[in-house]
């Protein structure tokens, strides 16, 4: 029987074998514990009926743990290096699909109807590359496909600016666009010590769920995710203030966005870190006639 693959020495006798070397620029850390490998996938709530998108799976041993208990799993692996390895440790399991390609520029509604036609429910589930974690997150919940669940680990610092509340410190423009589409909570913190190498951070795993509904209703997506980046240019500075930087011709206009503020009954000295995401709506919807035409590359707190 083969061992499974989350163990040190297993992980160390397949990079023996390939020869591999770790790259600091694609964030690589294998995950060497099996209970916490258990304790991702048991987030994930898998059946047989459930096709799993993974990103990033190294030499697979979080991939096996969800294959055991998934219908389908589709892989995207960006270095060529781990393809012929992974087609080695994962060729136990026939419902795993290994794709070599950067899933930022992969065309999740083809993949999805072309690999999971006979699921009920398609889920995330990966041990992502910190240095890409907010863009690939941002990938899936922008791209428009229906996914029930995302499980992900991440860096701690990342995990805790997407699952904030309003008035913290960790709240912000981040914490905004993902529960916009999903639910989200911490579901555990990873220490150092499980992963190859080692990192320098600590680690949480996040769970983001559907949402039913959408809590919100805005006249325009794009719009209302350049007000919430504008709100929170600078942290200290209020409303006010950080709608007159960000909004095209702000500080001429300072009326209306006054005006705006009022119909949306939020007082402008407020800052943004204490707005909820149906105020954010609120003030977006008021703000649009005026402020439509607007410059999109302000950048993200």
């Amino acid at each position: 029987m083969t061992k499974d693959i989350a163990t040190l020495s297993r992980t160390k006798e397949i990079i023996e074998k390939y020869g591999f070397k770790f790259k600091k620029s694609l964030g690589q850390n294998f995950l060497v514990d099996l209970n916490t490998l258990n304790n991702i996938v048991a987030e994930g709530q898998l059946t047989e009926r459930t096709g799993v998108i993974e990103v990033g799976p190294g030499i697979g041993a979080l991939t096996e743990q969800i294959a055991k208990r998934a219908g389908k799993v589709v892989a995207f692996e960006i270095d060529q290096r781990l393809i012929p390895v992974l087609e080695d440790t994962l060729s136990p399991y026939p419902n795993v699909q290994v794709i070599h390609e950067d899933v930022l520029k992969a065309n999740l509604h083809a993949v999805i109807e072309k690999e999971f036609h006979d699921c009920d429910e398609i889920v995330v589930v990966a041990n992502l590359p910190y240095y890409v974690t907010t863009p690939i997150i941002m990938h899936f919940l922008e791209s428009g496909v229906r996914l029930d669940r995302i499980v992900i680990m991440m860096q701690k610092e990342v995990g805790d600016r997407i699952s904030a509340k309003p008035s913290t410190k960790a709240y912000g423009s981040l914490s905004v666009a993902v529960q916009y589409y999903m639910d989200a909570h911490t579901a555990m913190i990873v220490p150092k010590t499980v992963f190859v190498p080692q990192p320098n951070v600590e680690s949480a795993v996040i769970v983001l769920e559907r949402k039913e509904q959408q809590e919100v209703i805005v006249r325009d997506e794009s719009f209302f995710f350049f007000v919430v980046r504008g709100s929170f240019v600078q942290r200290r500075k209020t409303l006010l203030n950080n709608l007159q930087v960000s909004l095209e011709d702000g500080k001429a206009k300072k009326e209306l966005i006054l005006q705006a503020c009022e119909r949306a009954n939020i007082d402008p000295r407020r800052r943004g870190e204490t707005l909820t995401i149906e105020e954010f709506a609120r003030l977006s919807n008021e703000l649009y006639d005026d402020f439509f035409t607007f410059d999109k590359n302000i950048k993200k707190d």
